[in-house]
């Protein structure tokens, strides 16, 4: 069933997946590195060599532009001053964008986009640092830790 559902997924964020499919091949072209992560179902290109740095999710693709996805990096709370948190692992942040994409599909980058973009008040952000701390919660409208 869950393999099912993952390729429901990938087929329904395909559009964005495309898109980053586009801008990563682009990158190739500038010394980009494209290799998969089955574990984060994705297909990443590093060294991205344009970007504001750090990285990106598109559907299944994820742009980065450092070396590798297994780095510590802060929340967008701790950025943003409030307060102190321990630093999260890239990959684990950047899979709960891939795993909102693959529910949202091709509504995602509007629903990111009008939740307030690449910011702390996005709450696909805030779900994705969650994901990141605790493995849970990566879904934006979650309100509590999973049931044990």
């Amino acid at each position: 069933m869950r393999g099912l559902l993952v390729a429901v997924g990938v087929l329904w964020t395909s559009p964005n997946t495309l898109i980053g499919l586009v801008v990563g091949g682009l990158a190739l072209a500038g010394g980009a590195k494209m290799h998969l992560r089955r574990s984060d179902l994705a297909i990443v290109f590093d060294h991205l060599p344009f970007g504001p740095g750090g990285a990106m999710t598109l559907g299944n693709c994820i742009l980065h532009t450092g070396d590798t996805l297994d780095t510590g990096c802060s929340t967008y709370a701790h950025r943003a001053g409030h307060g102190v948190e321990p630093a999260i692992r890239l990959c684990d942040h950047e899979r709960a964008h891939v795993y909102q994409a693959m529910v949202l599909g091709p509504l995602f980058l509007p629903v990111y986009l009008l939740c307030g973009g690449i910011s702390v008040r996005n709450r696909f952000e805030r779900a994705a640092d969650l994901y990141a701390r605790h493995g849970y919660g990566w879904w934006p409208w979650s309100t509590s830790a999973p049931r044990r």
